[in-house]
């Protein structure tokens, strides 16, 4: 072979040899950057979720979900402590007489605080004393104000100190602590839910007969579960009231009750009258309708009253068996300036006169009415202004059940 060929041979095969290192190089570093780009994205994944910890749910307790209006055991009831900066210590008040305290925990269930070293009680009294140097989370009335137009939204205070603590996702939550205790029996004296079997009577009918049930929930933030903490995503994990409702169904009867929630933030009667499609297309047996937070700002009772009686005439026209129950709503923050407070109870008195055959009405207002007679708003609220926290929740469920589950049922729970 001529020497000019072998040489030009060679001179391919070396940039060959070249090419090759380099292309092996480059795949190299490709390679090695997609295993760390996957490393880094593996220890963030890691790292979240080591923050969040294990989520095992929450339990299933009937207890919990026996309307509290009834018995002598009062579970988990919320109040917020608030500190003399005088003395050091801290009070909050419970609804009932304390024959006997059974537990004071953290929010989370986690800690379970000591009589004596953490709290202090008197028989007879509603009143709990938190001593300083208590491990008792507590707050001051200033910790639960911030200056004016310094939060996402404006909660102006009635009295123009500043606004109203908002706590968009669980901040009222870790404030709180909860009690359970014992008390006298038939102490609750605002009006109470009854059942009767003649309201709902084929709802009823499905559900004694082990039936499948559809519900569709109609209504706001709060029935989209806004500050629950399951909704929260902390412990103890506890459902709204739609879930806390559909399971409290299935364990007294033993039918499959189908849940279909179609609440939105921030929506009204009027907005809910625009939905009449979206409820039949579930089909629904029952139909729970739950407004007036966001009303309350500007809307007249007649009104209302004539947005939620156009949607069951609606419903009832394509579905006329269908069975409705009318949520008049929890009462939002006194202190909030946008709230009309007069019309929580015109609400309620316009949805009662709503009801009838077919139609019955959860009455979650008086409760609400009654609970500032007896506590304050941050004992149960879930944001400071217009949610319930878990125990909210639960009371809600407990109202709207009592329509639905004799009373001996709820009681025992059998």
């Amino acid at each position: 072979m001529p020497l000019r060929h072998a040489a030009a041979i060679d001179s391919r095969l070396r940039t060959h040899r070249r090419w090759t290192c380099h292309l092996n190089f480059i795949y190299s570093f490709i390679l090695i950057g997609l295993i760390l780009i996957g490393l880094i994205a593996f220890a963030a994944t890691s790292d979240a979720r080591a923050q969040e910890g294990p989520q095992p749910g929450w339990t299933y307790s009937k207890e919990q979900l026996r309307p509290f209006w009834q018995g002598e055991i009062m579970e988990g009831e919320s109040v917020l402590f608030i500190k003399d900066g005088k003395t050091g210590e801290a009070r909050a008040s419970v609804l009932f007489p304390i024959r006997k305290v059974l537990s004071v925990r953290s929010s989370t269930g986690d800690v379970e605080y000591q009589e004596g070293r953490d709290y202090v009680w008197k028989s007879g009294s509603r009143e709990i004393v938190v001593p300083a140097g208590s491990r008792i989370v507590t707050s001051t009335p200033e910790s639960l104000r911030r200056p004016a137009k310094s939060q996402k939204f404006q909660l102006t205070h009635r009295d123009g100190n500043g606004e109203i603590y908002f706590g968009g996702n669980l901040e009222y939550h870790a404030l709180q602590t909860l009690v359970s205790y014992e008390h006298a029996q038939n102490l609750w004296d605002s009006p109470v839910p009854k059942f009767d079997p003649t309201i709902l009577p084929l709802t009823l009918h499905k559900l004694s007969h082990h039936e499948p049930l559809k519900i569709v929930v109609l209504g706001d933030s709060i029935s989209t579960g806004c500050n629950a903490s399951g909704w929260g995503g902390g412990k103890p994990y506890q459902p709204a009231y739609p879930e806390l409702l559909s399971k409290v169904l299935h364990e007294t009867y033993r039918s499959e009750v189908e849940l279909n929630n179609l609440s939105v933030g921030g929506k009204d009667s009027a907005w809910g009258l625009t939905m009449v499609d979206k409820v039949l297309e579930a089909e629904p047996d029952l139909i729970l309708l739950a407004f007036g937070m966001n009303d309350s700002s500007r809307r007249p009772a007649q009104d209302f009253q004539d947005k939620i009686g156009a949607t069951i005439k609606q419903i009832r026209e394509k579905r006329p068996r269908a069975e409705f129950i009318l949520i008049a709503t929890m009462v939002g923050n006194p202190n909030w300036t946008t709230l009309k407070q007069e019309l929580f109870p015109a609400y309620r008195d316009a949805l009662a006169k709503l009801s009838g055959p077919g139609v019955a009405l959860a009455d979650v207002t008086s409760i609400w009415l009654e609970f500032f007679r007896l506590k304050q708003d941050w004992d149960h609220t879930g944001n400071g202004v217009n949610h319930p926290n878990d125990f909210g929740h639960r009371v809600y469920a407990q109202v709207i059940s009592s329509l639905l589950i004799p009373s001996e049922k709820l009681s025992t729970g059998k």
